[in-house]
């Protein structure tokens, strides 16, 4: 089969991408117009195979996307282009309108024009994954309990605003119009080739650099952690198994406060590449942002219970392999922190 990737550069797009090449006999076309959070050295591991092609393009281009769908005729859409951070949304949220709302209605559309004119088991076959998030859910209470795939929407930032919304986009297609999507939220995901913004590897490169390690308040917020593996497994099990219409919550049944996470990391650290004083002494609490929700929590019954997906790493293994991962390719992570990877991108693009 053919899979379309939407935001393939990005880092749970290049994990999927790699999953898919490396495991598996399908085709890939990566669809990403990549911006400052893709990479397309994510992707050298797997891009010289013959099984896979590249495709610069934003999903907002309705006529370039008319044209992917003629010219690599997909039998599944895997969408996961989006705009990701919250502190980026809070100081300006234009952008995560455009892409996450916009540009999923776009590619909804230019999908359901090329899926009416398939036949017989093409059409019946063909399948659209909308990839969301659990922070569509909004905040839950310390004793409330975990997000289930009947939980109330209650966006609390312009990023999960905008993911509530494609999330409905996709919910009313299929009952408008029969297009068989599906849909998942997962929670938050981590390990190899994760943009340096993001918290754990931020932890992990600045302890590396000695530099203080910020922590929103006083980092009692809870987070349920899933490694992006795991994940990627998860994507491909709903494809090929799940039932058209029907949302599945993906997580790791790993909750800890983000400040048990940085601790974890410093101790690590300590373990694995220690230096006079302990890295916990980096620990710096800082201003908690506006609108931070205090915890998050999925319940991945459904899936297991339907799909008999479960993870197969815990935390504690996938954040050992994360750090040693970081730890081996620096290199990676300095052109991404010092603007070289900026300024080489078009030549990426071009090889």
């Amino acid at each position: 089969m053919r899979y379309l990737v939407t935001g393939g550069a990005g880092f749970i797009g290049s994990a999927l991408i790699r999953h898919l090449i490396s495991n598996t006999s399908n085709e890939v076309v990566n669809v990403d117009k990549v911006t400052y959070a893709g990479n397309l050295e994510s992707l050298m591991s797997v891009s010289g195979s013959h099984r896979y092609t590249f495709e610069k393009v934003d999903i907002c281009d309705a006529d370039e996307l008319d044209r992917i769908f003629r010219q690599h005729e997909p039998d599944v859409i895997m969408h996961l282009a989006a705009e990701s951070h919250v502190d980026r949304s809070i100081d300006g949220s234009k952008v995560f309108i455009e892409t996450n709302i916009v540009g999923t209605y776009t590619l909804l559309e230019a999908a359901r024009r090329y899926w009416v004119k398939l036949v017989g088991e093409r059409q019946q076959a063909f399948r659209f994954l909308h990839v969301s998030t659990d922070e569509v859910f909004g905040d839950l209470g310390v004793s409330h309990g975990r997000f289930s795939e009947e939980t109330s929407y209650h966006p609390s930032s312009p990023y999960a605003a905008s993911k509530a919304s494609a999330d409905h986009l996709a919910r009313a297609w299929y009952r408008t119009y029969k297009f068989p999507t599906l849909i998942t939220n997962c929670s938050n995901n981590y390990g190899p080739f994760h943009y340096p913004e993001k918290m754990i590897p931020l932890m992990i490169l600045n302890a590396l650099d000695n530099k203080p390690l910020p922590v929103y308040g006083q980092g009692l917020q809870v987070r349920d952690w899933l490694y992006v593996e795991d994940h990627c497994r998860a994507l491909c099990t709903v494809v090929r198994k799940g039932r058209v219409g029907e949302t599945y919550n993906i997580g790791g049944q790993s909750e800890k406060t983000n400040i048990e996470v940085v601790r974890i990391l410093c101790d690590l650290l300590d373990e694995i590449h220690p230096r006079c004083l302990s890295y916990h002494d980096l620990i710096t609490h800082v201003v908690d942002r506006p609108g931070h929700d205090q915890r998050y929590a999925i319940d991945p019954g459904k899936i297991q219970e339907e799909l008999k997906w479960c993870p197969q790493e815990s935390f504690e293994s996938g954040i050992r392999k994360t750090v040693q991962w970081y730890m081996d390719n620096l290199d990676w992570c300095r052109k991404v922190q010092n603007g070289s990877y900026d300024r080489h991108r078009l030549g990426l693009l071009e090889k």
